[in-house]
């Protein structure tokens, strides 16, 4: 019933067509970033269709999140492409790994979009990185969690090439993936779940890593740990809900990434 309900209030908002934030727009960079910020988690997985294309256009569109969110897999011929899952099986029309294609073999898949989303969405082709960054680099701050760090060499060379460093957040679950992204000289984001981040000391990396990406079902004790961390932007994930944004709030994160950004930044 909970879930009935927090899609049924998703869809209406989704669909009203007004922007719930000030339109992006504009040269993006991190200095512009107000407090809280919110992140479209996916582009808003409950939203639109993850990770594809024109979800991310609608959210841009939308102005409903101030950062979108996009996953990075690396192809067999080194393509870094938008992907959460290892797999294609879960939102394609394909099955198997998604490390054994080609690009060519990328260009055949489509994205399907799942029955519970509202509007007219069509299957489509999922997009590679580069097409993101050419669409939406500069226009709006971007988060890209990289799942395969071989791919990191790369995406810091299609960063540089544009001249995005400053815009967008290299995301990682691990500390010494971290560190090989700020020596790349990027915007580093570490992500820790409620279990790790019970023994985690976020001090530690205050000195590399630009923002802790923190579990929104962490212990209370955990969240004003981060909080005080000295790491300068500390945001809950995926938060989905006005009650657990709000706790995460009060126990000190200053960010909000949210697979319902137009859920939880209505009215804010």
């Amino acid at each position: 019933m909970v879930t009935r309900s927090l899609l049924t209030s998703i869809a209406a908002l989704s669909l009203a067509g007004t922007p719930l934030l000030p339109p992006a727009g504009g040269s993006a960079a991190i200095d512009t970033l107000p407090r809280p910020v919110y992140v479209a988690h996916r582009g808003g997985a409950l939203e639109v269709p993850e990770n594809s294309m024109s979800g991310l256009l609608a959210a841009y569109r939308r102005g409903s999140a101030h950062i979108l969110d996009v996953d990075v897999r690396r192809l067999r011929d080194g393509t870094l492409v938008a992907m959460h899952d290892r797999t294609l099986d879960r939102t394609t029309d394909k099955r198997g790994p998604v490390r054994r294609l080609t690009l060519a073999q990328w260009r055949k898949v489509r994205l399907l979009p799942p029955a519970r989303l509202r509007g007219a969405w069509k299957a489509e082709r999922p997009p590679t990185v580069p097409e993101v960054l050419d669409r939406l680099g500069g226009k709006v701050v971007l988060m890209l969690e990289v799942k395969d760090p071989r791919g990191l060499p790369a995406l810091a060379r299609e960063l540089r090439l544009r001249g995005l460093t400053r815009s967008v957040f290299v995301n990682t679950n691990s500390p010494d993936v971290a560190r090989r992204i700020h020596a790349h000289g990027l915007l580093t984001q570490l992500w820790r779940s409620a279990k790790q981040m019970r023994g985690d000391r976020p001090s530690r990396w205050r000195g590399f890593v630009d923002t802790l990406d923190v579990d929104y079902r962490a212990r209370a004790r955990d969240l004003r740990r981060a909080a005080a961390s000295g790491i300068p932007r500390v945001w809950a994930h995926t938060v989905n809900t006005p009650r657990d944004r709000d706790r995460a709030l009060r126990l000190g994160c200053n960010g909000i990434i949210t697979d319902a950004p137009g859920l939880l930044t209505r009215g804010r």
